[in-house]
């Protein structure tokens, strides 16, 4: 099953192909408000480097929040874009699982960090169960790096790029709670299209699809909502449904030619 993957909810952005779990390209870049010029020409590239049109895929998957607003609807409207054109099904995966899916399987629990703004983070936790399956422990939040320690009561490896920036802080108030953090390895602090596209390639198998009317998982507000007084969106609501998402062919038939 070849499908498009694509990472682009932080500033590291990255564009994977894979059959099945065989890479066939991955392409990464870090530079900030670049998501928009970026990420159609680095999937033109990354479909000619396979000699690929996107009528040679099977589904698309994408890193679906939380993360930068911009970067999210950039994401979402480039393949609800190819999806109007060729039919293909989407898989959305929430970027802080995608994270997770970095850290090896083993018995300790998976504390997924990103930066947000003003000092605050996004947090989650995960745990690997039965046959490298991840669970979540605890759903998508956002706060003060001192609030990680209140709900975590265990040895944790953490993982994302907000460690580098707050692990001294999560620490401090995690030492008040006797807690422990095992940071990952550096390799894997960052989201990749490669995790997103593993993870996407199960749940386009299993039929749970990306459907009609559904939003990013932002977990907060915008800014424009903050500052009009807004009440925040139930976005987290909209996501949730993923799982219950209505179970259709993965193979798309009649798909017209691509890219």
């Amino acid at each position: 099953m070849k499908i498009l993957a694509i990472e682009t909810a932080t500033v590291d952005q990255s564009v994977a192909i894979l059959d099945d779990d065989r890479v066939l390209a991955l392409t990464e870049q870090n530079e900030p408000n670049s998501h928009a010029k970026w990420l159609v020409p680095a999937i033109d590239r990354a479909l000619r480097d396979c000699r690929l049109s996107l009528s040679d895929l099977d589904g698309l998957a994408l890193s679906i929040g939380p993360g930068s607003f911009t970067g999210l609807r950039v994401g979402l409207a480039t393949l609800l874009g190819f999806r109007s054109v060729t039919g293909l099904p989407i898989a959305a995966v929430p970027t802080l699982e995608a994270l997770a899916s970095n850290v090896e399987p083993g018995p300790l629990p998976i504390c997924s960090v990103l930066k947000c703004r003003q000092g605050e983070l996004y947090w989650a936790q995960y745990e690997w169960i039965g046959a490298g399956e991840l669970k979540a422990m605890l759903e998508e939040r956002v706060g003060p790096p001192a609030a990680i320690s209140q709900t975590l009561r265990k040895p944790t490896v953490v993982v994302g790029s907000a460690w580098e920036l707050y692990g001294d802080q999560i620490v401090t108030a995690a030492d008040r709670r006797h807690g422990h953090f095992q940071p990952a390895p550096p390799e894997r602090m960052k989201p990749s299209a490669l995790s997103v596209g593993l993870l996407g390639l199960a749940r386009l198998k299993r039929g749970e699809l990306f459907e009609s009317g559904q939003a990013p998982l932002y977990v907060q507000r915008a800014e424009a909502e903050i500052k009009q007084g807004v009440v925040p969106s139930k976005s987290r609501q909209i996501i949730k449904g993923l799982g219950k998402a209505k179970r259709r062919p993965t193979k798309q038939a009649g798909i017209p030619a691509g890219s």
